[in-house]
Order: structure tokens, then C-alpha cells, then sequence
């Protein structure tokens, strides 16, 4: 617990510090391209076995192409915003993949690969943008995710009863989906009431978002954990001590980030100033 702990002080102050000690974009950026690396390190061990000799320098190869791919997305914007519509679009089908599993498992095929790129390059870029707008809405989009996923524990463990998807994440229940909604939406609300001077029809819109987002970040949570399973691992890596790996600590932010940008680059286009 110790250990948990204190790995979870260092990264909160790692990220913070890279967020709002300075307003260079140098420390986000790289912040971002190891995030994106690692992840991607991760999601290729998590995929249908390779030979055992060859998959670490392969895996390493395949995190240098994420992080690649998400330097020049972040480059070029409009390809941004393609890889986050092509992430939208798969995690529509995976409400499929996780609602059928097991008894649906296709999916699990060299396929994956080709997904991993897209979800954690526009999971890196989409919270890049987010930052870019406003460090204080980046902050928004982790305390709607952190407590989303904190109600739900908290509630799960003292009234779940209602597996949520017992095959994939026994411990998920629907009681907890409910106390997490609940959390999200006292914040939502706070921001809403204090910080924010929107019309009635723009604070619905806000709200709208908001409750899209925190959806997604629960089934970006079941989709890794779908993913574990099926490949029969525990953790996706050992580089956070206590807490594994760099996917275990950002699944809900692989649905929830570019859903969230995504959303606020609509917002802006039909002129919801946030």
C-alpha cells in the first residue's frame, strides 16, 4: 500500500507540474510521447502471442511507432481530429465486443495492433488539446474520470450487488456505475454553477458531454480489462510500482479523452465559448 501510494504522489506531481509549472509546451509534449511509447509497449505485449525471443525489442519497435504517430498527429491537427473520429468509431463497436464477450472474441486478432495505434495516439493527442485549451480543463476531464472511477468503487464496495459485466471485470457492478455517475455530476454541477457563464441550451450541451464522457471512460476501463483477460495477463506492464502499467493507470482516459476534445472542438464550431 506504501509503495501504491507513494508512486501514485510522484506521478500526480509529475503530471501537475508538466500541466501548470510552466507555459512551455515542451513538458506536456514529452510528457505525452513517453506516455505514448510505453502504452504502446504495453498494448502489443497484450496481443495474441508472438515468440517469446522477439517480443520485447518487437513490442519496443511498436511503442516507438505510437509515440511516432502521435508526435505527428500532434503536428498536423486535422489528422488529429481523424485519428480521434476513427477512435469514436471503435469504441462504438466495442460496446459490441464487450456486451458478447466470451462468446464473441473474433476480435482478438493481429487487428488489434493497427487499434492499439489509433486508441492511444488519440487518447495522447486528445489530452494534449485539452491542455492546449486550458490546463484547467484537462484538470476537469481527470477529476470527471478520477471521479467517476472513485464513486464507483467506494459505492460498489459497500451496495454492489449487480455484476455490470461479470465476465469481464467481476468486480464492477451496476450499483457502482451508479455512485460513480452520481460523483461526476456533483462535479459537473460545481463547475457548471461556479465557473462557467453558459445560456440553459449551452449548459445542457455541457452536461451532455460531461455524461458522454464519463460513460466512456467506464468502458474504456471494461475494454482493457477485456483485453487482460483475454490474453490471460494481470497487470499490462510493471512500470508504475503498485500500480502496473501505463495502460492500467490511463484505460478510461483511452475512450473518455478523445470523446471529450472531440466534443469541445464541436462545442466551438457551433459557438459554445467554454
Amino acid at each position: 500500500m506504501l509503495e501504491r501510494i507513494i508512486t501514485a504522489l510522484v506521478l500526480v506531481a509529475v503530471v501537475l507540474s508538466c500541466m501548470f509549472a510552466t507555459h512551455s509546451h515542451y513538458p506536456m509534449y514529452t510528457l505525452m510521447m513517453v506516455a505514448a511509447g510505453v502504452a504502446g509497449y504495453e498494448w502489443y505485449k497484450l496481443m495474441p502471442k508472438q515468440t517469446s525471443n522477439v517480443i520485447k525489442p518487437i513490442a519496443w519497435g511498436f511503442g516507438l511507432i505510437t509515440a511516432g504517430l502521435s508526435a505527428l498527429a500532434l503536428r498536423y491537427s486535422d489528422f488529429a481530429l481523424l485519428l480521434w473520429t476513427a477512435s469514436i468509431f471503435t469504441w462504438i463497436l466495442s460496446v459490441y465486443w464487450v456486451k458478447s464477450y466470451p462468446d464473441y472474441d473474433a476480435w482478438y486478432n493481429n487487428s488489434l495492433k493497427f487499434i492499439g495505434l489509433i486508441l492511444v495516439s488519440a487518447t495522447v493527442t486528445a489530452i494534449f488539446s485539452v491542455w492546449q485549451s486550458s490546463p484547467w480543463w484537462l484538470m476537469y476531464l481527470f477529476l470527471l474520470v478520477w471521479g467517476a472511477d472513485s464513486g464507483a468503487y467506494f459505492v460498489g464496495r459497500k451496495f454492489g450487488k449487480k455484476k455490470l459485466a461479470p465476465d469481464v471485470s467481476p468486480n464492477k457492478s451496476v450499483e457502482g456505475l451508479y455512485g460513480g455517475i452520481a460523483t461526476a455530476m456533483i462535479i459537473v454541477i460545481v463547475v457548471e454553477v461556479l465557473y462557467l457563464n453558459l445560456s440553459l441550451a449551452e449548459h445542457i450541451l455541457f452536461l451532455i458531454l460531461s455524461v458522454v464522457t464519463v460513460f466512456s471512460s467506464v468502458l474504456g476501463d471494461l475494454f482493457e480489462s477485456m483485453i487482460k483477460r483475454r490474453a490471460g495477463i494481470k497487470d499490462s506492464g510493471r512500470i508504475l510500482p503498485g500500480h502496473g502499467g501505463v495502460l492500467d493507470r490511463i484505460d478510461s482516459l483511452l475512450a473518455a479523452a478523445p470523446i471529450f476534445a472531440a466534443g469541445m472542438y464541436v462545442l466551438k464550431l457551433i459557438g459554445v465559448d467554454l
